[in-house]
């Protein structure tokens, strides 16, 4: 039976592989082809090498937008991992209802970005008409905290999942023998349980990190990038460099920063990968 499966498996894994070719590496390298040239349409590409690249970092809206983002994710990782760690260490003490709980945080995460976006619009500019301030598309601050507001609240339900299975797996053993010896709920937090959860947190953190910069739905619902570009992430400057700018100098920018975006989330993929694999060699 096995050498069936050996000799056989090639012919079950090629329409996959025919699938991934076709949708993906062939469409990627042809993008990283257009990065490199000037065009309207796939047919008309005039080549014009590096020029691209060096405009990108003359762009000051691309620029802007970065900073955007990183002050982004820094915020929304500390925000929604230290939230989310700690709704799981209460809801994995012998509480009533934690099921339900751990339901009720976990169901955001299930909704679709377009409509959190909306919704989240609604609420913020009725608050800000309440209390006399600008509205979101005019109020760069608000777009900010509104922006990590929806990201919390979409995202903390699932990283505390996460936390929630990586407690689970503490050794009981351990936390009796820190007891045993006199050990404070403090200090078994922050000397057992933390350590031993070192694997989850890093996943969380990377995760947080790679959802932080690929936010685009929500961006585009909640904010638009309004106002002047200030609330813009990277990928809606991408979307609106390579469609809402007329010609063909902006199709070429536009595809040159979609490949450094690529790039960047690979590098931090990558780098999640390492970290992870480290600690549970460590483990």
């Amino acid at each position: 039976m096995e050498k069936a499966i050996k000799r056989w498996s090639p012919l079950f894994v090629l329409p996959t592989l025919l699938a991934f070719t076709i949708g993906f590496i062939i469409p990627f390298f042809e993008g990283l082809y257009l990065s490199f040239c000037q065009f309207t349409t796939v047919k008309n590409a005039k080549f014009t090498g590096f020029g691209n690249y060096k405009k990108i970092f003359s762009d000051l809206t691309f620029l802007s937008s970065f900073k955007f983002t990183v002050l982004f994710a820094v915020a929304s990782i500390v925000l929604i991992n230290v939230i989310a760690f700690a709704l799981a260490l209460l809801l994995t003490r012998k509480l009533k209802g934690t099921n339900i709980f751990r339901t009720i945080f976990f169901m955001p995460n299930l909704i679709g970005g377009i409509v959190l976006g909306y919704i989240w619009q609604i609420l913020i500019n009725c608050v800000l008409s309440i209390v006399g301030q600008p509205l979101l598309a005019l109020n760069s601050s608000a777009g900010y905290w509104g922006l990590i507001i929806l990201m919390c609240w979409q995202q903390i339900g699932y990283m505390m999942i996460i936390y929630i299975a990586g407690l689970q797996n503490v050794s009981d053993d351990l936390l009796e023998a820190a007891q045993i010896d006199g050990a404070t709920p403090w200090q078994t937090l922050w000397k057992v349980k933390l350590p031993m959860v070192m694997p989850s947190i890093t996943i969380c953190v990377f995760l947080t990190l790679t959802n932080s910069f690929k936010l685009f739905d929500q961006n585009l619902a909640l904010t638009g990038g309004d106002p002047n570009h200030m609330t813009e992430m990277l990928a809606l400057n991408i979307y609106q460099t390579f469609y809402a700018r007329a010609g063909a100098q902006w199709k070429g920018l536009g595809q040159a920063k979609a490949v450094l975006f690529c790039l960047l989330v690979i590098v931090i993929s990558v780098l999640q990968l390492r970290a992870t694999r480290k600690r549970e060699v460590q483990q």
